[in-house]
């Protein structure tokens, strides 16, 4: 009597994350961005005034309450939660490569995508940037003990006004730039996946970062863009987002649509 071998599945197939993108390609994403922005413009730069609005309150709310020392780490997590924010505008760039009608009703309340998942990635950006707040308190602590905080009258001449102050710049921004680094990560790619595809969030934010692993040139030069065109913002004392917070928004719809697998 012959005895089969066991049948043994095959394994899947390894899929090739790395896209071979030239640097420039981070300025055809912004190209993209900018032509969906004038796209039916009005709904993207009430979407931008509304992030500018909601921005603003919130720094506002910080001085009132006398949480001065919270002010720089939550400005700066701002690039960690930025992405969650930016839901509505991926919808919209979504729409229009599908030849459908955007309306500020379907940027808000997206008829796609797994919107459960997208709270999931939410929340998780939002605890992200919380811990960071944290972090920074505790750093200051390390560095200057039970010294009262300054004042943000006062803040920017004691940083660099002592070489105490210096270190606690550099490590600060160390450990921001991790934060930053991971949520930058997790959220480049993973929310418009779910948007586009029916998964959950944890393999899309697995996958958002084993994309941005593989393609680490190109998503350098776009989070070099991300970072300065927000620093633009926060200087404009958050006018510039009614036009940069929709433009980054689009354009990073596009760097998905250009890095996404192939398999549908």
């Amino acid at each position: 009597m012959t005895v089969l071998p066991p049948i043994v599945p095959a394994l899947p197939r390894a899929i090739d994350r790395r896209r071979n993108l030239p640097l420039s390609a981070a300025l055809d994403w912004l190209a993209a961005g900018w032509r969906d922005l004038w796209i039916a413009p009005g709904i993207s730069l009430l979407y931008g005034l509304g992030v500018s609005v909601l921005s603003a309150l919130l720094v506002v709310g910080i001085v009132v309450f006398d949480l001065g020392h919270i002010l720089f780490p939550a400005l700066a997590g701002f690039l960690v939660v930025g992405p969650a924010l930016a839901t509505g505008l991926y919808e919209k760039s979504r729409r229009i490569a599908a030849g459908e009608p955007p309306t500020l009703a379907t940027m808000i309340r997206p008829g796609r995508g797994t919107g459960h998942h997208i709270l999931f990635v939410g929340a998780i950006l939002v605890m992200l940037a919380m811990i960071w707040i944290r972090a920074a308190v505790l750093l200051y602590a390390l560095f200057w003990g039970l010294k009262p905080f300054p004042g943000l009258d006062h803040i920017i001449e004691t940083l660099l006004s002592d070489p105490q102050g210096w270190a606690l710049v550099g490590v600060g921004t160390a450990v921001g730039g991790l934060f930053a680094a991971l949520g930058f990560a997790i959220s480049a790619f993973s929310i418009p996946m779910l948007l586009d595809r029916k998964l959950d969030a944890f393999t899309a934010m697995g996958l958002s970062m084993t994309l941005t692993w593989h393609n680490l040139g190109v998503m350098l030069v776009w989070g070099a863009i991300v970072l300065a065109l927000t620093l633009v913002g926060l200087v404009t004392a958050f006018a510039g987002f009614i036009i940069i917070f929709p433009l980054l928004g689009h354009a990073s719809w596009h760097a998905y649509v250009a890095i996404r697998d192939e398999e549908k």
